[in-house]
């Protein structure tokens, strides 16, 4: 029987890589069910989720109220478009905005939709509000940026394997070095509709920036008049320990750009998220989605945001960022050169001695420990928020086991 399912999986692997373009390198594991943060391939082996699908799966694999919220939706309505009204949008969009602050919400389905609605509105509002003259409207962007896929952002990061070969790029992306926000200041001028940044850079190995820095670039907005654009879509919802990475300093930016978690793990479920005198300068048929707001998504972030709202996960993802950091600083020295982590979501840097950040990532697989490498030496960890400490602490013995090997 053994056999048998070890060549169906092979075979299953082979008809993907025969028939699915080549945009991804997973790993060679074939998922088959999970729960919670466990995930089963197809001979029955069970691995430690520790990517949570790059923090979609916040909550874990299958959570009981988020199954059970797109289970009743299921079978009452799931699509209508925009075109008519739906019961689940209204509750939804005011969930949301009462957890971020704001007035308004425009809901999307994937993450690069969100960031793509967030430059079209600062873009709009740079015209419509600040008087920027026609088509000059800048904005400004971190080097070592992820937001996307999509034409536009590859267009302004600084990664080759994103950016090369997809040109010619949209104009109007002025790059400064993350973190610097005197660099910042410098680049504004008369044209600058936005600063757009990640509060924590996330594909770039969970770069947290200098302390101070996210305050200094709310001050430098709004002293020049621009707007102050957070892409919390990796870092937000309950992530960093705090609702926002952006709470981390205390700081509200203009306009929160949210998705992955968003949808529970089930529905691709974005938004943006701003005030009236931001979002209120998109006109109707300006902007839209089919699929944006439909009512399995908007019931599925509903009990997303109902979740988020007690502050349990953002304590637990705290309490446990606190318990992963000192195993993983025990490291360091140890095959480990570095360890940035804000609360539980961990940018750990592989000695090249020991191996690339893949080769690490293959050998924890083998260990029964899925993570995700990137740029070259670095492996993420973003576990669900509902993992154990003793289930972190069983990982992390893995990790070393790998490296003393």
């Amino acid at each position: 029987m053994g056999a048998t399912l070890e060549n169906l999986g092979l075979a299953l692997i082979q008809a993907e890589s025969a028939h699915v373009a080549h945009n991804y390198h997973p790993l060679p594991v074939l998922a088959h069910s999970a729960e919670g943060v466990w995930v089963t391939d197809i001979e029955g082996k069970r691995y430690l989720d520790l990517l949570s699908a790059y923090s979609a799966l916040n909550f874990g694999h299958g959570h009981p109220a988020i199954l059970a919220a797109a289970r009743e939706q299921l079978g009452k309505l799931t699509l209508t478009s925009r075109a008519f009204h739906n019961d689940r949008l209204g509750p939804f969009a005011t969930a949301l905005s009462q957890l971020c602050g704001k007035d308004l919400v425009l809901p999307m389905n994937t993450g690069a939709e969100a960031v793509e609605t967030g430059i079209k509105v600062a873009r709009a509002w740079g015209y419509r509000s600040k008087g920027i003259a026609p088509d000059a409207a800048t904005i400004i962007v971190a080097n070592g940026n992820f937001h996307g896929r999509t034409t536009t952002i590859v267009g302004f990061s600084d990664d080759p394997v994103a950016h090369d070969d997809f040109g010619p790029y949209a104009p109007g992306f002025v790059h400064v070095p993350y973190g610097d926000a005197d660099a910042i200041a410098a680049a504004i001028d008369e044209n600058t509709a936005a600063v757009l940044l990640e509060p924590i850079q996330g594909e770039a190995g969970v770069v947290v920036p200098p302390e101070g820095f996210l305050r200094r670039v709310r001050k430098i907005c709004t002293e020049n008049n621009v707007l102050f654009i957070a892409d919390e879509i990796q870092s937000g919802l309950g992530r960093v320990g705090e609702t926002f990475a952006c709470d981390r300093e205390g700081v509200v930016p203009d306009m929160y750009l949210l998705g992955k978690a968003l949808g529970g793990g089930i529905v691709p479920l974005s938004a943006v998220v701003a005030n009236e005198d931001v979002l209120g300068v998109i006109r109707p048929g300006e902007h839209g989605s089919t699929f944006g707001g439909n009512p399995l998504a908007a019931a599925v972030g509903l009990r997303v945001v109902e979740m988020l709202a007690s502050g349990e996960f953002q304590t637990r993802a705290k309490a446990l960022g606190e318990h992963l950091e000192a195993a993983l600083q025990a490291l360091v020295g140890h095959g480990v050169t570095e360890v940035r982590i804000a609360g539980l979501w961990a940018g750990v840097d592989i000695d090249p001695a020991y191996g690339t950040g893949r080769e690490i990532a293959e050998k924890l697989l083998a260990r029964g420990v899925l993570v995700k490498d990137t740029h070259g030496q670095t492996i993420r960890i973003a576990p669900p928020l509902t993992i154990r400490a003793t289930e972190l602490d069983w990982a992390v013995e893995q990790l070393r086991h790998v490296l003393s090997a």
